[in-house]
């Protein structure tokens, strides 16, 4: 094994899938945007496969063509806005474009047409057509009609309306439409967990799949599916009054033995971390001791039988003990969905419980 490496668990990774499904009741579209973000998304959609989800998301063509290349079949929705000249390559790969504009599904149109999706802007501000202003799109949506229409909530996890008014918007953009397309979807993760079924045919769900909570009053909770896992290089016993790390930002209180680990920030273990992180030896937590280098992150380790080539969990399951996404990404005040994004690909990705 290598030094320090990220596991993941496609088990767990396809049961949350199922579990998001039954609850929402309604077709997945999984969202596999920043390279299933960051765990591979070659590897995360070989096994998704088996929940059967309609189509996969990604947010640029070079990510459609690399699921494409992976003999992906199923429909690839290109989230991202696409400039008008960048249709045909786009085309080229079989993928399917959200456009918001009337030169952008007239372009659509000169290619052949096909499947497209509506993007409906509702208060998120970042893409699509104002929901007010459908109507302009209608002699062109006439011409070229969309197989879908789709919103983003822009606080799902907030419990403060904002879900209420934004479908609200969303309805009224329909209405304004010359044929409402079958395929619509408005729920991310957080709106999935929230209620059921969900009132829309189809949800785009990300994070639950890769293990990231919406907070403690959505209705489910995802298994685990990131495991950052680094092997005790060296260990040393230091004295109280010594101190570890740079700038010696903690000191020994007492005789304490201090295990070297091979992961850092240069791996995406936040320096943020720095004193504040746990990590789990057979299940019980160990605190981060002094500032966490580029490559190398320091943790208390007295009073337990470690040895050199042990290994230390930094972010998951190690027995009944988790450490999950939420609380470390907490302890680093760092969005979690950054975190686990920003693992760099110096650490090897391993991949467990493929069918």
């Amino acid at each position: 094994m290598p030094r320090a490496w990220v596991e993941v668990d496609l088990a767990a990774l396809v049961r949350n899938a199922r579990a998001l499904a039954a609850h929402a009741r309604a077709q997945l579209i999984p969202m596999i945007k920043a390279d299933a973000y960051g765990l591979g998304a070659v590897p995360v959609v070989g096994a998704l496969e088996q929940v059967a989800p309609y189509a996969y998301g990604v947010s640029s063509i070079i990510e459609g063509e690399e699921l494409r290349g992976a003999g992906i079949a199923r429909p690839i929705i290109v989230f991202t806005p696409t400039l008008p000249d960048d249709l045909a390559r786009l085309r080229a790969a079989g993928l399917t474009p959200t456009l918001a504009s009337v030169q952008g599904i007239q372009a659509w149109q000169a290619l052949g047409g096909g499947d497209w999706h509506l993007a409906v802007e509702t208060g998120m501000h970042r893409a699509g057509i104002a929901w007010h202003r459908v109507g302009e799109l209608a002699e062109a949506m006439r011409g070229c009609p969309p197989s879908g229409a789709f919103t983003h909530f822009h606080s799902a996890e907030a419990d403060d309306g904002s879900v209420a008014v934004q479908e609200g918007r969303f309805r009224a953009a329909l209405a304004a439409m010359p044929t409402v397309p079958p395929l619509l979807h408005c729920d991310n993760s957080a709106a999935v967990v929230r209620r059921s079924p969900s009132p829309w045919p189809c949800v785009r769900p990300g994070a639950f799949l890769y293990g990231i909570g919406s907070g403690a009053t959505a209705a489910r909770h995802p298994e685990p599916v990131v495991h950052l896992r680094a092997k005790v290089m060296e260990l040393r016993d230091i004295a109280a009054g010594e101190g570890v790390s740079y700038h010696q930002t903690w000191t020994a209180p007492g005789p304490r033995r201090i295990a070297t680990v091979a992961v850092g920030y240069g791996d995406g273990y936040r320096r943020h971390l720095s004193n504040v992180g746990r990590a789990l030896f057979r299940g019980r937590e160990v605190p981060v001791v002094g500032i966490v280098t580029m490559d190398m992150t320091m943790c208390d380790v007295t009073g337990l039988d470690v040895r050199a080539g042990d290994v230390l969990t930094l972010l998951g399951r190690d027995g009944e003990a988790v450490i999950g996404v939420e609380q470390l990404a907490s302890w680093g005040q760092v969005f979690s969905y950054e975190l686990i994004a920003g693992l760099r690909q110096r650490l090897q990705r391993v991949y467990t419980g493929a069918e």
